[in-house]
């Protein structure tokens, strides 16, 4: 039988045992679904993320392999169990969904939900997501840029897939007939099936060996310490109105730019998001479903508190989000919104820059800001149908005392670098020029980190190649004096009758072609006169930035073949420039 204990009042280390316990469940999750899928998307770069729910629908722990789902499953797994009914389910259960307008995020986001069980008694929930490699729609990876959400791949109301530990055999049938990558797409779904899996066992081991009525007042103590402890540091935020505007460079179908407004009101009741301003939604992939909304905002009052601060329903009851129904910040159907991470990445941006005037020491000047996907497949020269996709990384912007990184992941997007051996093993692809962009950094006292390049070849056979990506019109803008990065370009076959293509394009490649990516440098802090000529001369040595670059932007002198630097002339050259204001001319 279940121990009825009487729970203890509060016990600080039992307190500590139990919330480590939830949290290192939630990442034996993660771990399970790693190493047990099949895509590079899933097992390589970890596009996913686990988490654990109470029997009142709490979210209680998450495991962040990416931080962009901050919020996303505390939205969906509420609103997917009371559409479907969780009253419907029994040990071994599980439901899958994707739904976007239910709590969902784009259609390559399927999460799957399992109710936990002890001895008969409903104790919680599991669940995990993870964007597969392709459902369906009218581009492989199922990112292309259409103009309804019917054309972007299978969408999966909340239906039962596991039955009492098995699948249900025709639901199976039914989503895999949608996807072309058949080889990766089933072993995903057995690895999120094996990822609830162990994540209900542990909870059940933990119930068992504590009691279900301990745990329970445990969870309650730990929400309440998270609220309490957000409440406090929100507190100590500057309070005010604080406002920004931005735009995507394009929708995709040749529209002006979008226009995405914030505004941040901090007071006494802490902190509220105002989007009320930003674009209806357009007939585009650019729109964002309300949780990738919630969950822009969610990151970024996470980056404004102690990072020790528990992430569980005791922080999300603090984030406070208008949002206005039908606009690109929440999309109603059938508004396409493959691309709406892109906007949910723009808005984290805008996010922190309406802050920096109030905090200029906390935050940094413009990222990649967006996840620039690049997604590929057709035939094998066998006969067999691939798919891939992947996300490139950018310019980090720099902040007060640092440089932006270079070639990261930003914001809340963690997805890690696919291999070219591991790609080039298992795709019938070369990437044959993989670097940083040099001169791409924007400059600044603390200059901004360099792009990247990645160039895709495809020796053998003909390809459908999708760009769902931003920032080739303007780069990530600087603070207090620093210059932009400078904007990506995503260029067809660079070494010969290269041109340019757009930022949200499907291309049909032959054999022989190449994509090129030359991803975006992130934003510059402080004026580029003001760096210390020490650290320029670093990097024109690295050959992250040209000597030209040096003379010009940033007024250093230095002598190449010594490589030292002419402190007079770099006095007179700084002096002469300071009479007009910096500009890059790249």
């Amino acid at each position: 039988m279940v121990e009825a204990s009487q729970p203890a009042a509060y016990d600080p280390i039992r307190f500590e045992v139990i919330r480590n316990a939830l949290l290192e469940i939630a990442e034996e999750m993660a771990i399970t679904l790693r190493r047990s899928a099949y895509s590079t998307n899933i097992k390589t770069r970890a596009d996913f993320s686990c988490a654990i729910f109470d029997a009142d629908l709490r979210v209680i722990a998450q495991a962040f392999a990416q931080p962009n789902h901050l919020g996303s499953l505390t939205e969906l797994v509420p609103r997917a169990l009371t559409f479907y009914g969780a009253e419907r389910l029994g040990p071994g259960d599980a439901i899958l969904t994707n739904h976007p307008y239910l709590g969902g995020v784009h259609l390559n986001d399927i999460t799957l939900i399992s109710p936990v069980h002890l001895e008969g008694q409903l104790v919680g929930y599991v669940a995990s997501l993870a964007h597969h490699v392709d459902v369906g729609g009218g581009a492989p990876a199922s990112i292309g840029a259409f103009r309804e959400v019917y054309q972007e791949g299978v969408i999966i109301p909340p239906v039962r897939l596991v039955k009492g530990g098995a699948f249900v055999d025709d639901v199976l049938r039914l989503v895999l007939a949608q996807v072309r990558a058949q080889q990766e797409t089933p072993g995903d779904l057995r690895a999120q099936v094996a990822a609830n899996t162990v994540g209900a066992r542990r909870l059940n081991e933990l119930l068992l060996r504590l009691g279900v009525d301990h745990v329970r007042h445990y969870i309650d103590l730990i929400i309440d310490y998270t609220d309490r402890r957000t409440r406090s540091a929100l507190a100590q935020l500057p309070r005010g109105s604080f406002s920004a505007e931005g735009t995507l460079d394009n929708d995709g179908y040749g529209g002006p730019p979008v226009k995405l407004a914030a505004r941040l009101l901090i007071d006494e009741t802490g902190v509220l998001f105002d989007l009320t301003g930003s674009d209806p939604q357009r007939r585009a992939p650019v729109n964002s479903t309300y949780a990738q909304t919630f969950a822009a905002c969610a990151y970024l009052l996470k980056c404004l508190i102690s990072p020790d601060i528990p992430t569980n329903a005791g922080f999300y009851r603090h984030v406070r989000v208008l949002a206005p129904e039908g606009s690109v910040v929440n999309c109603v159907a059938p508004a396409p919104v493959v691309a709406g991470w892109e906007t949910h990445m723009r808005l984290t941006d805008i996010l922190l820059h309406a802050l920096a005037p109030a905090m200029p020491e906390q935050i940094p000047a413009g990222t990649k800001g967006m996840i620039c996907h690049a997604g590929f497949g057709g035939p094998r020269p066998n006969g067999s149908y691939y798919c891939f996709l992947e996300t490139l990384a950018g310019g980090y912007g720099g902040r007060a005392g640092l440089d932006g990184p270079d070639a990261v992941q930003t914001h809340g997007q963690n997805t890690e670098n696919a291999p070219v051996e591991e790609t080039e093993a298992n795709y019938p692809v070369r990437i044959t020029h993989y670097a940083l962009v040099d001169d791409s950094e924007g400059p600044g006292c603390w200059r901004g980190g360099l792009g990247l390049r990645r160039d895709y070849y495809f020796p053998d056979h003909a390809v459908t190649f999708t760009i769902l990506a931003d920032r080739d019109r303007n780069g990530p803008w600087g603070l207090f004096g620093g210059l932009p990065g400078r904007p990506a370009a995503y260029i067809r076959n660079p070494n010969g009758a290269s041109h340019l293509l757009s930022s949200k394009s499907t291309v049909e490649l032959s054999a022989g072609e190449t994509i090129s990516y030359r991803t975006c440098g992130g934003g510059g802090y402080g004026h580029p006169y003001d760096r210390d000529p020490q650290l320029v001369l670093a990097d024109v040595r690295s050959g992250k930035v040209s000597n030209e670059r040096a003379r010009t932007i940033y007024g250093v002198s230095i002598d190449t073949q010594r490589w030292t630097i002419d402190l007079p002339a770099t006095e007179q050259l700084r002096e002469r420039l300071r009479s007009a204001p910096a500009v890059d001319p790249t």
